[in-house]
């Protein structure tokens, strides 16, 4: 057997801070653990806000905190063919639909909320014609494209992942997928050939990842993962899900709630012992 391999895969959309510090320390953690190694991924899709100032600070940050991974790191931004291709797989099943629907026109239909909190996507599209839907696509309007959840879960039936912890060398315990939840999620975004989901899983089997470590906020997010391992083809891996930090307010650390960077700390005067005590690490 191959040995264990895991990936910490930030977007690089803002300075890395304590949460990210965290998740990366139980990534190298566990590899050390089970043997295996620690690659970094830089998840940079988002065109619009991913900088390549950013990716420097990663990787600055990183080899900070004494991490090191084997070269060449992964680029997502670098991989868009692959991620239309495995699109084209779907659509080719008959599971992806042409959704022309604003954020507001699904907020106002809404009648639910995904596992994230945001308004579910009621399916307005999916019951388009398919004369209109090639007067809208030849008239250029904008178009994302969804991914049919209820017909793609007849294809694969019931689904279920392996989740270990709270150590990553506890006992697995088998969970069921329940993607229903998401409704249809987005599978390509107005702006690029793919979503976080699709390229995600792409990489995932394409690395040779066996385990995937993370925060227990993108667990429900494993659902989709799921769903789309099992559609493409691909090896799901192991899932770890890790505690979260969280600011005086209760709110888990974010780039948008403007949490403190890893940079900022270093310029107090911090070292890498400070930020691993820190976490708790």
């Amino acid at each position: 057997m191959s040995p264990p391999r895991l990936r910490f895969a930030p977007s690089p959309n803002g300075y890395l801070h304590l949460g990210h510090a965290l998740s990366a320390l139980v990534t190298w953690d566990a590899a050390y653990k089970l043997g295996g190694t620690a690659s970094l991924r830089i998840e940079d899709i988002d065109l619009a806000r991913c900088k390549p100032g950013f990716t420097e600070a990663i990787v600055e940050d990183l080899h900070w905190l004494g991490l090191t991974w084997p070269e060449p790191v992964l680029l997502q931004s670098d991989r868009f063919e692959l991620y239309a291709d495995a699109a084209n797989s779907l659509r080719s099943a008959d599971l992806l639909y042409p959704c022309f629907c604003t954020r507001t026109q699904i907020s106002e239909t809404a009648t639910a909320t995904d596992p994230d909190g945001a308004p579910l996507y009621p399916g307005t599209c999916r019951h388009l014609s398919n004369a209109e839907r090639i007067e809208r696509l030849e008239r250029g309007d904008p178009v994302q494209f969804r991914l049919d959840t209820e017909a793609a879960q007849r294809r694969t039936g019931m689904l279920t992942y392996t989740r270990i912890g709270p150590s990553i060398l506890d006992r697995p315990q088998i969970r069921y997928a329940r993607p229903e939840w998401w409704g249809d999620v987005v599978v390509q975004r107005k702006d690029v050939p793919t979503s976080y989901h699709l390229s995600v899983v792409v990489d995932d089997a394409a690395q040779g990842i066996s385990h995937v470590t993370r925060g227990r906020d993108l667990e429900a997010a494993t659902d989709i993962h799921v769903l789309l391992q099992m559609l493409l083809g691909l090896p799901t891996p192991l899932y770890h899900f890790h505690r979260l930090l969280k600011d005086d307010a209760g709110e888990k650390l974010s780039k948008s709630r403007g949490s403190v960077s890893l940079r900022d700390y270093r310029a107090k005067g911090w070292t890498p012992e400070d930020v691993r005590r820190a976490v708790g690490f």
